[in-house]
């Protein structure tokens, strides 16, 4: 577990995403090719995609020619990932007791999911289901608040989000437990959006499907009238919605 959040608040944040899966699956934004070629190399793996929710990150490990099998706390977010690809194996399942075999899989990749994990159990379940040479991935979209209308969009979530989208520390709390060394790279993506796909995005966002309805639509109100006023989005039918993309490769010692 990690960040401030309060142990029961992360709980149930961390399994709210059922809820909210289709809108998941149809407005997260996926990842760039090169971050999975950086995590697992050109010649095809085994590879077990955890937290793999909806599976936008399985999406270009199939497409660059890997063997996926999916494990996400969420059957509901499995259900979208099936849809997607039916011929991917998955199983609910979390990474502190991964419902695979030891050593069955070349490589683990986590997509937007690790800061959900509890480092030191997750990491002897890592370790445990690879092989002799095997690697972890985690990666994470994090919006390229350099952008001036997107930094207001940050500063309008900041309060609730309490920075639990990302990183904080997971990375180098797996690799202490592993151990393992750990090599970094950045890419970027863009979304093409709706202002009204922007608000429905957010309302993905775990600190807000956790929300009352009335403070959820209250809270979105205003993101949705923050999109009206801002100068850089006002008046706009589509939106560019950048994001910077940390890939984080751990290879076991």
């Amino acid at each position: 577990m990690t960040g401030t959040i309060d142990p029961a608040d992360w709980d149930q944040r961390r399994t709210s995403f059922g809820s909210v899966a289709a809108d998941y699956a149809a407005l997260r934004p996926g990842y760039p090719p090169d971050v999975v070629a950086f995590l697992l190399g050109d010649r095809p793996r085994r590879v077990l995609d955890l937290g793999a929710g909806t599976g936008l990150l399985t999406d270009v490990l199939v497409a660059a020619g890997h063997e996926v099998i999916a494990v996400d706390p969420s059957a509901e977010m499995l259900g979208q990932l099936s849809a997607r690809h039916p011929g991917v194996p998955t199983d609910v399942g979390g990474a502190e007791a991964i419902p695979l075999p030891d050593g069955s899989v070349d490589a683990v990749v986590a997509g937007q999911a690790a800061h959900w994990f509890d480092p030191e159990p997750a990491a002897a379940e890592l370790r445990r289901v690879l092989r002799p040479g095997g690697v972890v991935g985690l990666v994470w979209n994090v919006r390229d608040e350099t952008v001036p209308w997107v930094a207001a969009l940050g500063a309008a979530l900041a309060a609730e989000a309490r920075g639990h989208e990302a990183d904080q520390g997971v990375v180098a709390r797996i690799a202490a437990a592993l151990p393992a060394d750990v090599a970094t790279a950045r890419s970027e993506i863009v979304q093409r959006m709706t202002p009204e796909q922007v608000v429905g995005g957010i309302g993905t966002r775990s600190y807000v499907a956790t929300m009352t309805a009335d403070a959820r639509a209250a809270f979105l109100g205003g993101i949705r009238d923050l999109l009206a006023a801002h100068p850089h989005t006002r008046g706009r039918d589509v939106l560019d919605l950048p994001y910077r993309t940390d890939a984080h490769r751990l290879t076991p010692r």
